[in-house]
């Protein structure tokens, strides 16, 4: 199976220039836990994740308000604490190798890039869903 049978190819992502604010709004209102960060012509630069908005995030420490905490984080560029040393795949790569890397590594995502260019996502949710249907098929193997 290859990365491109299962990555998700619909991915909110950031520009550079987007504050935290941006980003924390798309990882609530889209559930997702990652925001690639590109450059250019879909050229990918970074990735910022919830726990980079954990770090970057006052309120818990302050117990700040949420409005407070909005403000706070809308002055901080993307920039600043996005992860900018990525590993990635390409879409034929295969499952496999994509899991170890994730397993390896501990990523919770690998973004997807051919060409230079980000073309997908590919979450350890989407590798779940694979495992999960695998399971349904073995005896004594469904997930309750």
């Amino acid at each position: 199976m290859k990365v491109l049978e299962i990555m998700q190819k619909e991915v909110a992502t950031l520009g550079l220039e987007d504050s935290l604010d941006v980003a924390e709004d798309i990882m609530t209102l889209g559930r997702v836990r990652h925001l690639p960060v590109l450059a250019g012509n879909r050229r990918l630069v970074g990735l910022v994740t919830q726990r980079d908005l954990l770090k970057a995030s006052v309120a818990s420490v302050l117990e700040l308000s949420r409005s407070i905490e909005h403000d706070w984080l809308k002055a901080i560029p993307v920039r600043l604490v996005m992860s900018t040393e990525l590993s990635t795949v390409s879409p034929e790569d295969t499952l496999e190798e994509a899991v170890r890397l994730m397993i390896s590594k501990k990523f919770g995502c690998l973004p997807v890039v051919e060409n230079g260019k980000l073309v997908g996502l590919l979450t350890e949710t989407d590798c779940l869903q694979v495992l999960a249907g695998f399971l349904k098929d073995v005896p004594g193997g469904q997930i309750h």
